[in-house]
């Protein structure tokens, strides 16, 4: 069960980073993608910074922890923040969410391939759930001129290397704080999107960007990097990858339902179709039932 402080960081998750979905495709059709991380993470990390300054967090993060610190940077920051940006200016915000909130059951295979975590019958019905959600997706795909299967396929690697991440994080056995950890995951994150967009954007820089893609810059910065990823990583932290991946679910219906308000985005029913799907995985995989089979 979640006590009262879990709940109201979920609630504030869930809230800061379903809305950003829209945010962020009105941001990368305004300014370079890369860039536009990048300058999110800049202004993210010392929004974090304050926050160990106020919280009186130390910012020191022991040798031992750095091996161990740069791995999990990759696996739940680096790979999904280059790849779902570059993938978004070429799909729907909503169908974005969607692909991306297929973590929870990548979490799942990985528990159950790299740590021996026991599958039941409800489980193996959620990944077939999963997998056809992904597949009405790309053949939406597919099937449209114009379509971005690549695209799709981008960010669904990503979620996949996100759920890597969450196992890893669970299980790391670190003696840093959790604010300390998100620090300096963040720092590095930063450099690396920097250094890509400096070396792939540098030429479509223009300053200052849209109305909208200040905005979105703001709103990453402060609400994204600044609270949801440190609270993430708190619930990935204190709960077990089951519970903490199950806590996100609610993450993409919100983030579907905003796109279509905000931005007028067209839902199909293979969307709808999708939404379903995954709910249903997410709820078969992640969620307690009675005694099942269990598969070795």
């Amino acid at each position: 069960m979640l006590h009262a402080r879990q709940l109201w960081v979920l609630a504030l998750l869930t809230l800061f980073w379903g809305l950003n979905w829209p945010i962020m495709k009105l941001a990368v059709g305004e300014m370079a993608p890369l860039t536009f991380r990048a300058l999110s993470l800049l202004l993210g990390l010392p929004c974090l910074a304050l926050g160990l300054v106020l919280l009186k967090v130390p910012f020191t993060l022991p040798r031992r922890d750095w091996a161990a610190a740069a791995t999990l940077s990759v696996t739940n920051m680096m790979v999904w923040h280059v790849l779902l940006i570059l993938a978004l200016p070429h799909v729907s915000s909503g169908r974005a969410a969607i692909l991306g909130y297929t973590m929870p059951v990548f979490a799942a295979l990985w528990g159950r391939t790299l740590y021996g975590e026991r599958l039941t019958s409800r489980q193996l019905a959620g990944i077939a759930a999963a997998a056809g959600a992904v597949l009405l997706l790309l053949w939406h795909e597919l099937g449209r001129l114009g379509g971005a299967p690549l695209a799709a396929c981008a960010i669904l690697f990503a979620a996949g290397v996100w759920g890597l991440g969450t196992q890893q994080l669970r299980r790391a056995t670190l003696s840093a704080a959790t604010l300390t950890l998100s620090f300096w995951m963040t720092a590095a994150t930063t450099g690396v999107l920097c250094a890509l967009a400096l070396a792939f954007e540098a030429p479509r820089w223009r300053w200052p960007p849209g109305d909208a893609a200040l905005w979105a810059i703001v709103y990453n910065g402060a609400l994204v990097f600044g609270y949801c990823h440190a609270a993430w990583f708190y619930l990935a932290r204190t709960l077990s990858p089951v519970a903490s991946s199950t806590s996100v679910m609610l993450i993409p219906v919100l983030g579907i339902g905003s796109g279509a308000l905000w931005l007028g985005e067209a839902l199909h029913w293979q969307d709808g179709a999708a939404v379903v799907l995954i709910l249903a995985a997410i709820g078969l995989v992640l969620l307690p039932g009675r005694a099942h089979r269990n598969f070795r």
